[in-house]
């Protein structure tokens, strides 16, 4: 049974700081600019229409005002997780078309409801070239939310954004996994220190995209289901210059279609968001036909005849996250089901717990061709083996005890509760 795409437009530019004081971020027309290279009739998708922003004017906004466009954008998450819900009721594959990324909000909370609808928990795949982590306990202010929204979905500031519907977090620290970051990003040691798991570009080249994408996996093996949110300045700004916040040190069109085809082969992924392509910085159209093809490309298990509708994980046992405190990846291993868990949850005393390398005892997963960039520009380097270092194992919570079944989004019982962050210099925000 094949798993239809549907693609919804979510053409908003209100997390973006504006180009100059009289023009505004072009970041909204890229779903126009990706329709027009024919993704739709490529992805036999179907047309999830178009849920049309608010009106960009950051007023008289002023920094320490908290975030910029707050109201607009809270009112518009809760329409588009509307939407993205209503896609999934009807057992499509939702591909979200930013705007820029304060889009995964309205994901976020989509996907929030979805986990307490089935008793779970779900889990994001955030593929950004900046962490987009700046929140009001690590900068002095905070006003773009594009440059903050990993920081607002993981419950880090204003609850008009952080806690919609009394909800916060979205998604807990321990079921985010980051990947494309820079080597030296300016939150790094705030992920770190918050328990969220990062593969920056020179691991994940090291490695390899499909074996990061094996590795996203096993990270989230204890979710219901996971998100995707795809900002296209993980690129290198020498392939892919056309984003607001350029960086250099990315990857390439042939890794990012390789980690998308990886992190979208399972029924446990529940959609994919794509953000932050500005057509103002692409005249001739020719980065969005090389977008359309790395999405077509990337999304190509999804609609293959062997594939199957979203649904849950099963229930297994508790497992440890082995993180790795080097270079090399470790994969998660199960607790053995016959007692021997300590009492916070972790392995007992003898209580053997199995720890490999990927790839030890199992095939080795091969990089087609296109992934091995030649190296030029900064874009080079086959995936290389390493060494493994030594582990720490970290306990974590078990899976929600659920059996497969499709995800239904239903109402809150409960929305009384309640309870901010941006860019580094060279990304997106109101400065």
């Amino acid at each position: 049974m094949m798993r239809r795409i549907a693609v919804l437009d979510a053409p908003t530019n209100l997390g973006l700081r504006p180009p100059t004081s009289t023009s505004v971020p072009g970041c909204g027309k890229a779903p126009g600019a990706l329709r027009d290279h024919d993704l739709l009739a490529r992805l036999r998708a179907r047309d999830a229409g178009c849920l049309t922003p608010p009106r960009y004017d950051p007023g008289d906004w002023r920094p320490g005002d908290g975030v910029c466009h707050a109201r607009e954008i809270s009112g518009y998450s809760l329409a588009l997780a509307d939407r993205i819900g209503a896609i999934i009721d009807r057992d499509e594959f939702p591909l979200v078309l930013g705007g820029d990324c304060s889009v995964l909000l309205g994901s976020a909370l989509a996907m929030h409801r979805l986990g307490e609808a089935v008793g779970g928990r779900i889990g994001l795949v955030f593929v950004d070239g900046h962490s987009d982590f700046r929140h009001p306990g690590n900068a002095s202010y905070v006003g773009a939310a594009a440059g903050e929204d990993l920081a607002l979905v993981t419950g880090r500031g204003q609850a008009d954004l952080a806690a919609v519907e009394g909800r916060r977090p979205y998604f807990r620290d321990i079921d985010v996994v980051v990947l494309g970051i820079r080597a030296q990003d300016e939150y790094r040691l705030d992920l770190q220190a918050a328990g969220i798991i990062t593969r920056p570009v020179p691991a994940l080249r090291a490695e390899g995209a499909a074996r990061t994408a094996q590795w996203a996996h096993e990270q989230l093996a204890d979710c219901a289901g996971y998100w995707v949110h795809i900002d296209v300045d993980v690129l290198d700004p020498a392939v892919m210059p056309a984003v607001d916040a350029p960086d250099p040190g990315g990857i390439a069109f042939a890794e990012l279609e390789i980690l998308l085809a990886g992190l979208v082969d399972t029924p446990h992924c529940l959609g994919v968001e794509l953000t932050v392509f500005d057509p103002d910085y692409d005249p001739d159209g020719s980065y969005a036909a090389e977008i359309v093809n790395t999405v077509v490309a990337g999304l190509a298990p999804v609609s293959a005849p062997e594939a199957v509708p979203p649904r849950l994980l099963p229930a297994t046992p508790p497992l440890q996250r082995v993180r790795s405190t080097g270079p090399a990846t470790l994969a998660a291993v199960a607790t053995p089901p016959n007692g021997g868990a300590g009492p916070a949850g972790g392995p007992g005393p003898g209580s053997p717990v199995g720890i490999a390398p990927l790839g030890s005892g199992e095939p080795a997963v091969d990089e087609p061709a296109a992934a091995r960039v030649p190296p030029t520009g900064g874009l080079a380097s086959a995936p290389v083996e390493t060494p493994v270092p030594a582990v720490a194992v970290e306990p974590v919570g078990p899976p929600a005890a659920v059996g497969p079944g499709l995800l239904r989004r239903v109402p809150r019982a409960d929305e009384d509760g309640a309870s901010e962050d941006g860019p580094s210099p060279s990304s997106a925000g109101i400065a």
